[in-house]
């Protein structure tokens, strides 16, 4: 295995060339295991975003891949699958010392991103479009076109497959866009856009620029030159991104926060619940947008369930995340640590019993590195911070209920509605209590599993809109009605 020892310097990718920042200004990219340099990131302005913005603008009127046939655009989605296929070790070590996951973790994002790209080059040649009988001589018809200018913006805890997931749909349809990577984990993004570069996509159609979300996001939200703005990423900034996108009416896809339920009744596979209930949160180090974060247990399992799911927390191994026996990498940031322990610490002092964990990990190596052991909570209420607020990170709640209808009830307390998981051997059951979650992406006796082939997006304020699918294609499209006249003649409205 190669592991990176370079410093790379990131650029700006805009109008089909490399540039730096016009500020001359960089800031420190940092491997989260071990606060090392890994790159330096370009500290972009509102003018270089501007620039891209106008570059994607000027090569969709251009027509220069717009009005490329659908096997055209799917030619190039398919060379760029084939390059990620080609550099997935190098894409997996940098994503892996860029964000701190583990690195078999990584390995399946990137392998989902080419199956991404694979994916919408295929949709986009499926036969499209509708004709509808009307009470005339009229044949009328549904046509999808391209939206025009994209602004897409991605969080930081799947810094390349969260870029996939909005930049294949985008170029699959015929857009231009414009991306701004998270400033806190670029480094895989500016390998993506050589790759992108390579396959031969036009100069000005695929933009991208480094910087922070106050000056690049906000100047891509508010531009009147962008027709829609794509974002994932908090509750809190998918608001200002709304507001800020009001100008031109754009429209706007927002997948944003949740704080999911993961249901667990008493007939379940009692080994099968808590290994999914451990992998519900702990994977990614619980900041994952859809993670389970609320473990609700029916009230005759929950002290056998407590005493397991305890025991088998205080076993995850924690650690780099390129180590072969890690089972749970680092945390992102300082400052997404600090913020998580604020959260612990909220608990307990508003009451919850803290059963597992609670801490920043520091011995065995790990003091130089961002690392929280793996925390659980019992006896905590709804009204409680940790119940109510998006923590992001290995923080779980543990709660009882008596029936069914408690645990609806307790599922949809949430300002959320991003995801939830039923766990029961009674199907008829499980149907029945998901049915009645209030979210966008749920699951039967399994968690986490995300499918390129299915919409991901929830309700609430968890957000507008859905990736993924042919659902996440129809998000950077126009549906336009075509009415042709078939008897060509003067209508005789006026004499």
């Amino acid at each position: 295995m190669t592991i990176q020892t370079s410093v790379l310097t990131l650029k700006n990718y805009i109008n089909g060339q490399w540039s730096e920042p016009i500020s001359k200004k960089y800031e420190e990219v940092i491997n989260p295991a071990n606060q090392e340099v890994i790159a330096y990131a370009p500290l972009s302005l509102k003018e270089e975003t501007e620039l891209a913005i106008q570059a994607a603008k000027e090569s969709f009127l251009s027509g220069v891949w717009s009005s490329k046939t659908t096997h055209e655009r799917a030619a190039v989605l398919v060379e760029i699958a084939n390059k990620i296929d080609e550099m997935a070790e190098e894409l997996t070590i940098l994503e892996t010392l860029d964000n701190g996951k583990r690195k078999d973790e990584a390995s399946f994002d990137i392998a989902d991103a080419a199956t991404a790209f694979r994916y919408y080059a295929g949709l986009i040649l499926h036969p499209d479009g509708e004709t509808y009988p009307v009470p005339d001589n009229v044949q009328a018809m549904v046509i999808k076109e391209p939206i025009g200018v994209a602004g897409l913006i991605v969080p930081w805890n799947f810094p390349l497959l969260m870029a996939v997931w909005k930049i294949a749909p985008a170029l699959a349809a015929g857009n231009s866009i414009v991306f701004k990577p998270s400033e806190v984990t670029p480094v895989t993004a500016m390998k993506l856009f050589e790759i992108i570069h390579d396959a031969g996509v036009p100069k000005g159609v695929a933009n991208m620029v480094i910087g922070h979300g106050d000056t690049v996001g906000q100047t891509i939200a508010e531009s009147m030159d962008v027709d829609i703005v794509s974002f994932t990423g908090s509750t809190n900034v998918g608001r200002k991104i709304m507001q800020a996108a009001s100008g031109n009416l754009k429209k706007i896809s927002l997948e944003l926060g949740g704080k999911s339920p993961n249901i667990i009744f008493a007939d379940a596979d009692f080994e099968t619940a808590v290994d999914y209930a451990l992998f519900g949160i702990f994977y990614g180090g619980g900041q994952v947008c859809s993670s389970g974060s609320r473990i609700l247990v029916e009230d005759s399992i929950y002290d056998e369930f407590v005493a397991r799911y305890i025991e088998r927390a205080n076993h995850i191994k924690v650690g780099p995340g390129l180590a072969e026996d890690t089972e749970m990498g680092a945390i992102v940031s300082e400052q997404q640590m600090n913020r998580i322990l604020n959260y612990i610490e909220s608990g307990t002092k508003e009451g919850a019993t803290l059963a597992a964990g609670g801490k920043r990990l520091t011995e065995n190596g790990l003091d130089k590195g961002f690392f929280i052991a793996p925390t659980v909570f019992i006896d905590v209420t709804n009204d409680m911070r940790i119940v109510r607020e998006e923590i992001f990170g290995p923080v779980v709640t543990i709660q009882k209920f008596h029936s069914e209808e408690e645990a609806i009830q307790l599922a949809n307390d949430t300002d959320y509605g991003l995801a939830g998981g039923v766990f029961s051997s009674d199907g008829a059951k499980a149907l029945r209590v998901i049915k009645k979650v209030r979210a966008g992406i749920t699951w039967v006796n399994d968690y986490h599993p995300t499918y390129v082939e299915a919409p991901w997006g929830g309700y609430k304020q968890s957000g507008i809109g859905r990736s993924l699918g042919k659902y996440g294609l129809e998000e950077y499209q126009e549906t336009k009605q075509v009415n042709i006249r078939l008897n060509v003649e003067p209508n005789g409205w006026f004499k």
